[in-house]
């Protein structure tokens, strides 16, 4: 998988300093209050919670799975330096309803987070599961427990198409690893020794897919071949220029909208961006580019739209 030369980081921070880059927000980006006692009680609803950038909590009967969880103020190897948060969580790790099950895209730090992951195995009521690209399972393991031997953790490293099930109240939500276009790594030393992907979360009641980072590529098609429909999709649509550097990495939102289409996603939640400055377009630009790229295919706007950071979508499917 293609993942960014040295000499083309160099050439892009280069041209950043020069540019006095990122450009930023043309407006504020405003979250809500998250409606915390209710996604506490939960346990018939499907719903769909923005924390922010590619933090999700997806709630479906009974199930609660929280999605490459990032609570920290900076994202990076050490605490002081790397991207910081423009944007709180719109949920934090203390307001979560008891997670079941985590699931992790790749190893990168703006989608997988020390500090969250440590908070969320420490929540009241017993640690969840994680279920991570293989390859992260032993990091994981010694991570959330601060022990070398990893004891007391529950991981599952999953390679592409690995497929677990969760039992729910009235049926059992399949869990599906997919391959698409990225890279991974957590160091100068590790790159591409851990896998990357996107997941699919299959249940009778909604057919949901988070697409992880992704640059365009057949494996969208094929994941539509695949799987046929999905009720809901959660698809990246951020930190995608400039698209010499990222186009390969991150899909700009022309190309979300066919990934949408390509993965056959009635509905879309645009994800990743608003919340870390890590590439050159403003933070608020994602959703004004989404907003022509839809008009311009003619799509009815409903069906790929973004939510605010602490806003729940509550999923009602027709069948």
């Amino acid at each position: 998988m293609p993942a960014p030369t040295a000499g083309d980081v160099w050439r892009w921070q280069r041209a950043r300093l020069r540019g006095r880059l990122p450009r930023p927000p043309r407006a504020p980006i405003t979250g809500i209050a998250p409606d915390v006692a209710w996604l506490r009680a939960n346990r018939d609803s499907t719903a769909l919670t923005w924390i922010g950038h590619s933090s999700l909590l997806w709630q479906v009967d009974g199930i609660t799975v929280l999605i490459d969880p990032v609570f920290s103020r900076v994202v990076g190897p050490v605490p002081f330096a790397g991207p910081r948060r423009h944007q709180p969580p719109g949920l934090a790790a203390h307001e979560l309803p008891h997670v079941d099950v985590v699931l992790l895209s790749h190893a990168h730090y703006d989608h997988c987070d020390v500090r969250s992951l440590r908070a969320v195995h420490r929540q009241p009521g017993g640690a969840p599961t994680y279920l991570v690209p293989l390859g992260l399972e032993r990091w994981v393991a010694r991570t959330v427990t601060r022990s070398s031997s990893g004891r007391g953790a529950n991981v599952a490293a999953f390679g592409w198409d690995d497929t677990a099930r969760w039992p729910g109240r009235t049926a059992s939500l399949e869990l599906h690893f997919l391959a698409v276009q990225h890279w991974s790594n957590r160091s100068l030393f590790d790159r591409n020794r851990t896998l990357w992907g996107s997941w699919a979360l299959l249940h009778p009641a909604c057919r949901f897919w988070f697409s992880g980072d992704l640059g365009y590529s057949q494996d969208t098609r094929d994941i539509g071949a695949r799987f046929g429909r999905f009720d809901l999709a959660a698809i990246a649509i951020g930190a995608y220029e400039p698209r010499w550097f990222m186009r390969t990495q991150h899909v700009a939102p022309d190309e979300a909208v066919q990934v949408m289409l390509d993965v056959g996603a009635e509905r879309a939640i645009g994800v990743h961006w608003g919340t870390f400055s890590l590439t050159d377009e403003p933070l608020d630009e994602p959703p004004r580019a989404l907003a022509r790229a839809i008009a311009a295919r003619g799509i009815d706007p409903s069906r790929f739209s973004v939510l605010r950071h602490g806003e729940t979508l509550r999923v009602i499917t027709a069948r």
